[in-house]
């Protein structure tokens, strides 16, 4: 597994190194370190992507916990409960 380090300078920026050779890390955040405008060299653990802590997750819960969501029998259903029976593109998909 790699690790992250981080090096801010002091300018509005942010530089990401990952790093598969973890005996290295040191070595490496040494070097960074002594560039010229580097104050700050930083280890970081990966981030782990939750998707129950998004917006879109916990609306999407909502939406069941309500009784807002629909159950179509097949993409034909589904288009005709979206397009209306009706519609042109309905009868293009269907004949």
């Amino acid at each position: 597994m790699a690790t992250t380090f981080t090096a801010i300078p002091t300018q509005p920026g942010r530089l990401t190194v990952d790093v598969e050779d973890i005996s290295m890390l040191r070595d490496i955040k040494k070097a960074i370190s002594m560039v010229k405008g580097v104050t700050k060299v930083q280890k970081a653990k990966p981030r782990e992507y939750d998707i129950t802590k998004t917006a879109g997750y916990r609306e999407a819960m909502d939406d069941v916990k309500h009784g807002r969501i629909h159950h179509a029998e097949s993409v034909d259903d589904m288009f005709k409960d979206i397009l209306g029976e009706d519609s042109f593109v309905s009868r293009l998909l269907l004949s």
